[in-house]
């Protein structure tokens, strides 16, 4: 199967988004698979998240696009974690995702 593309956005079950630099680095950094809530690749493809505790895996879950609904989450996350601070307004989606903020980078 393809590998997902990163970077790799992830959404927790609080809806707070994490833009984390590849799958390796995000299967380290997330602990609970059951936390997940919604994941996209850089291209918008939807991932799911498999594993026990300290031992998830990630992998895509659909080879289609789901790009509106990356930028309906993502605006929802500057809704209510960044206050007062714009989402990108990128059109390209390439250049929607290098603009989002990254954690572990």
């Amino acid at each position: 199967m393809t590998m997902p593309t990163a970077p790799v956005i992830l959404f927790d079950d609080d809806h707070y988004m994490y833009v984390l630099k590849d799958q390796a680095f995000a299967e380290a950094w997330w602990e609970m698979p059951d936390e997940f809530t919604v994941g996209f690749d850089a291209l918008a493809r939807p991932l799911s998240m498999t594993g026990e505790p300290l031992d998830v895996r990630l992998a895509l879950a659909g080879k289609e696009p789901e790009e509106a609904e990356l930028r309906r989450l993502v605006a929802d996350h500057y809704r209510s974690h960044l206050r007062g601070q714009m989402p990108p307004q990128a059109t390209a989606l390439a250049d929607f995702v290098a603009a989002l903020p990254r954690e572990g980078c």
